[in-house]
């Protein structure tokens, strides 16, 4: 039974998500919502306005976390686009997480190139110094024109400049790019653009979802029309393979293992890259099994 006053719980509000990666580490939602929100494939938060939670509210999620998740030595900061926050409230967080969770390892958050600009270096490196130790970035596609169709407000130049620097900072970068974005008529440039775009920015991870489409967005609505066309499992793996020939990596991990993918793929780059495209064109020859479409997912 709880105590008088003990708080009961983490303060979560409307659909919350984080990396596969974060699925074990104690999750602080610090923002609701995304700043940008206007991507076109993306509906995860329509149902919520951007704003930066009270301090009041984060205080009683490290209290109960500092009670209850001692096992847990992670943290990620929701929601969509944490790195928007100024920086004395990622100071004040930061050095909150430090004090009432001191077996913490390592803090992450999502970010885009717009909140990243933001920052300038020094406050990149502070931010480092203080536990933010790894930034998803949501890249999605290198290619200028899918980039425009996606409304993903940015440039393939932008997103590579405010990910490097984000590296030069001692961050570990782990980008998201989205497999079928490009539709069937950009689908091979997509693919070659957003390989180039990765060799340029070199990160230390990178995951690659397949676009499932959903009926509350421009780009679902876009389909339900017939203007929009997604590559069917074949045209899929096609791009993966095209995508991953042109990303060439100091020594960085690649995983296309998301629910969302037809083939489970993990590689360290360079040194897997030769076994990942044969086992790609193997699959493409239908000598290896797919994920059946009941079992994908978001």
């Amino acid at each position: 039974m709880a105590l008088f006053g003990e708080p009961q719980g983490f303060h979560y509000e409307g659909q919350c998500i984080r990396p596969p990666s974060e699925a074990n580490s104690i999750l602080i939602q610090a923002t609701l919502g995304c700043s940008h929100n206007k991507c076109a494939f993306c509906g995860t938060y329509k149902d919520k306005r951007f704003t930066i939670k009270d301090r009041s509210i984060l205080e009683q999620d490290l209290k109960f976390a500092s009670t209850h998740c001692q096992r847990q030595n992670r943290v990620f900061i929701m929601d969509g686009d944490a790195m928007i926050m100024p920086m004395k409230h990622w100071e004040w967080l930061l050095t909150e997480i430090s004090e009432k969770l001191p077996w913490v390892t390592r803090v992450g958050a999502y970010a885009n190139a717009k909140s990243v600009a933001l920052k300038s270096d020094e406050d990149l490196a502070r931010l480092r110094e203080l536990g933010l130790k790894i930034i998803y970035y949501g890249v999605e596609s290198g290619h200028a024109q899918v980039l425009k169709d996606i409304n993903k407000g940015s440039t393939p130049e932008k997103l590579i400049t405010q990910g490097r620097r984000l590296k030069n900072a001692g961050m570990k970068l782990s980008v998201t790019v989205l497999l079928g974005v490009g539709g069937v008529e950009l689908s091979q440039e997509h693919a070659k653009a957003t390989g180039e775009l990765l060799s340029a920015m070199d990160p230390d991870f990178i995951g690659a979802l397949t676009l499932m489409l959903l009926p509350n967005t421009p780009m679902g609505e876009l389909a339900s029309q017939g203007k929009f066309h997604l590559p069917d499992a074949w045209g899929m793996l096609k791009e993966l393979r095209e995508m991953i020939a042109h990303t060439d990596l100091t020594g960085g991990l690649f995983y296309a293992n998301h629910a969302s993918n037809y083939l489970p793929v993990k590689a360290r780059l360079p040194k897997d890259k030769d076994q990942v495209v044969a086992l790609l064109d193997q699959a493409m020859q239908n000598r290896v099994d797919l994920k059946p479409e009941w079992m994908r997912a978001l």
